[in-house]
C-alpha cells in the first residue's frame, strides 16, 4: 500500500533536498505536491488529500503549527504530520506535542535517521488505514444487516425502521433497489462483478435474496439523471453482464430507504415483464410497465392436447404451427412467466413420458434436455418456446426415423392381411387397432407403399378378384359382388366401371 505525502519548506534547498535525498518510493510514499508556507499548505492539503504532511516549523505567511491547529480545527480529514526544525528550534517543536504530532525531523535533514522516521509514520498510517478499512468493512455490513430487515416487512409512513439508516437515508435524495436474476450456473461469477463495482460506491449495497437473485440497493439524485454514479453503474453493469441470460430490474424510487420494501415489491413485478424483451440486455423499470398486467389465468388442456396430437401423429409442420400461434397468444394475453414455464415444463415433461414408454432409444435426446432445471432458468419467451420447438421436433424426428426402420418388416405383414381380409368389412381404423398404429400414420404408410390410400387398395384387390370371377363364369353378378365384400351392388359396379371403363357384362361377354 502507498500513501501520498505533501512536503512544505519555504527553503527552497531544503525542499529541494527533501526530495532527492530520501528514497520517498522505497518508504511507500509518492509526492503528491510541494508549497513553501502554511496557508498554501492548506489549500493543497484540502485538494489533494495527502496522507502525510511534512512541513517546517517557521515560515512565512503561516508557520507550520498555525496551519497545522487551522486544520484541525476545522475538522478536515485526520492526516498524520511530522514536523522539520532545526537545533534552536527543538523546545518549540516539542509543543507541537499538544497537536497531537509524534514525529519530527532535525534539520540538516539526513536521509537514514530520516528514512527510520518515515519508516515509522508508514506502519502507523498502514495501521491506521486497516483499523479504517475494517471499521468500515463492519459498518458496511451492519447498514446491509438493517436493510435486510427492510426487506423483511414495509414500514408504515409514520413507523420507523432499524435504528441507525436515517442519516444513510438523508444523505441522497432517492432511493431504489435494482433486482438481479441469473442462471444458477452463472450466478456466482455475475454476482462477483457486481459486488466489485458495488463496494466502490457510498450509497450502494449487495443484498443476496432468494435462489440465484441478489439486490443492489442504491442512493442517488434524480435530478441529475443517468449521468448520476449509481446509475451509470447499473448500464456498466448492464453492458458487463452481456452474453449472459439475466434479467435486471428496478422499482418505483422511493424518497426514504425505509421504504425500500415498497421499491422491492415494484421491482419484482417488473422483472416479470423481462420475459417479453427479445433480448436479455439492459434494466426494465416499473414505471415502463405499470400499465402492462400480467394475465394469470390460463387454461393449457387445448394445447397440450394440440401439441400431443401433432407429436403422435409425428407431424413436425403441425407441431411448429401449433407452437408459434401459442407464443403469439401468449404475448397478446401477456400471460405471467411463471404460467408459461409451469406449462412448457409440463408439456416437455408429456413429450419425455411419450418417448420412454414408446421404448424407443431416445437417451441422447432426452439428455439434451434437462427439464428438471427450467424452474430455476432465466429465460425470455423467445428462448423457452425454442427450446420446447427444438425439444419436440427432435424427438419426433428420431420417432419417424424409427417408425421408418419398423415399418419396412410390418408393411409388408399389413398388405398380406388385407389381401387376405379385403372381402371383409375392414376400415383404416380396424387395420390399426390390429397393428397397434395410429390410423393417419397407417394411412401414410400404405400410401407409402403401394401407392394409392387404403380404400382405393381395397377396391382395386376386391374388383381384381371379381374379374377372375367373371372370367370362371359360375356366378351372378350381384353373387361376385358380394363375394369380394360389397353389400351394396350398385357400388361394386360404380367402382367396376371407374377401373375398367366397363360394366360386368361387357367384360364378362369380352372374356
Amino acid at each position: 500500500m502507498r500513501f501520498k505525502v505533501l512536503l512544505i519548506d519555504d527553503e527552497p534547498g531544503a525542499l529541494e533536498g527533501m526530495q532527492l535525498w530520501i528514497n520517498w518510493e522505497e518508504l511507500g510514499f509518492d509526492i503528491c505536491g510541494t508549497c513553501a508556507n502554511g496557508a498554501e499548505g492548506l489549500k493543497l492539503m484540502a485538494s489533494l488529500a495527502p496522507d502525510l504532511v511534512v512541513t517546517d516549523v517557521h515560515m512565512p505567511l503561516m508557520d507550520g503549527l498555525e496551519m497545522i491547529g487551522e486544520w484541525q480545527k476545522n475538522g478536515n480529514k485526520a492526516i498524520s504530520f511530522a514536523i522539520v526544525s532545526g537545533y534552536s528550534e527543538f523546545e518549540y517543536a516539542r509543543k507541537a506535542m499538544r497537536y497531537g504530532i509524534a514525529h519530527y525531523l532535525l534539520k540538516p535533514i539526513e536521509a537514514e535517521e530520516a528514512s527510520h522516521v518515515l519508516r515509522e509514520i508508514y506502519r502507523e498510517l498502514l495501521h491506521e488505514a486497516e483499523k479504517q478499512q475494517w471499521s468500515s468493512i463492519a459498518s458496511r455490513e451492519e447498514q446491509v444487516s438493517k436493510i435486510r430487515q427492510l426487506l423483511g416487512h414495509s414500514p408504515a409512513p409514520d413507523r420507523d425502521g432499524p435504528d441507525g439508516l436515517e442519516p444513510l437515508s438523508a444523505s441522497r435524495d432517492a432511493w431504489n433497489i435494482c433486482l438481479v436474476q441469473t442462471e444458477p450456473t452463472s450466478y456466482a461469477e455475475l454476482r462477483g462483478i457486481a459486488s466489485s463495482l458495488v463496494e466502490q460506491q457510498s450509497a450502494m449495497f449487495l443484498i443476496d435474496l432468494d435462489k440465484n437473485r441478489f439486490g443492489i440497493v442504491l442512493g442517488y439524485s434524480p435530478d441529475v439523471g443517468q449521468e448520476d454514479p449509481a446509475l451509470r453503474m447499473l448500464a456498466d453493469l448492464s453492458a458487463r453482464f452481456s452474453g449472459h441470460r439475466v434479467f435486471m430490474a428496478v422499482g418505483l424510487p422511493e424518497q426514504s430507504i425505509l421504504r425500500l420494501a415498497s421499491c422491492y415489491s415494484t421491482a419484482e413485478e417488473a422483472i416479470k415483464h423481462k420475459f417479453y424483451d427479445p433480448d436479455y440486455a439492459g434494466v426494465i423499470s416499473y414505471e415502463s410497465v405499470d400499465n402492462r398486467k400480467l394475465e394469470y389465468r390460463y387454461a393449457s388442456i387445448r394445447l397440450v392436447d394440440s401439441v400431443m396430437e401433432a407429436f403422435n401423429l409425428l407431424n413436425a409442420a403441425g407441431y411448429q404451427d401449433t407452437i408459434a400461434a401459442e407464443a403469439e397468444r401468449f404475448r397478446n394475453l401477456r400471460l405471467a412467466p411463471e404460467t408459461v414455464k409451469k406449462t412448457v415444463i409440463h408439456l416437455m415433461y408429456k413429450m419425455k413420458e411419450y418417448m420412454e414408454e414408446s421404448g424407443e432409444q431416445a437417451s441422447d435426446v432426452l439428455a439434451k434436455y434437462d427439464v428438471s432445471a427450467l424452474a430455476d432458468s432465466v429465460m425470455n419467451l423467445n428462448d423457452l418456446l425454442d427450446l420446447l420447438l427444438n425439444f419436440g421436433l427432435e424427438c419426433i424426428d428420431l420417432l419417424s426415423r424409427e417408425q421408418a426402420r419398423k415399418s419396412q418388416g410390418i408393411i409388408q405383414e399389413i398388405n398380406e392381411y388385407i389381401r387376405e381380409h379385403y372381402r371383409e368389412g375392414l376400415t383404416i381404423k380396424k387395420l390399426a387397432e390390429r397393428f397397434y398404429l395410429h390410423p393417419v400414420y397407417l394411412g401414410q404408410l400404405l400410401m407409402k407403399k403401394n401407392g394409392v390410400g387404403f380404400n382405393e387398395w381395397v377396391h382395386n384387390l376386391r374388383i381384381e378378384e371379381a374379374t377372375r370371377l367373371l372370367r370362371l363364369n359360375q356366378y351372378k353378378n350381384s353373387e361376385i359382388a358380394e363375394r369380394v365384400g360389397y353389400v351394396n351392388y350398385s357400388q361394386f359396379l360404380k367402382q367396376f366401371e371407374k377401373r375398367l371403363g366397363m360394366s360386368p357384362n361387357e367384360y364378362k361377354n369380352r372374356n
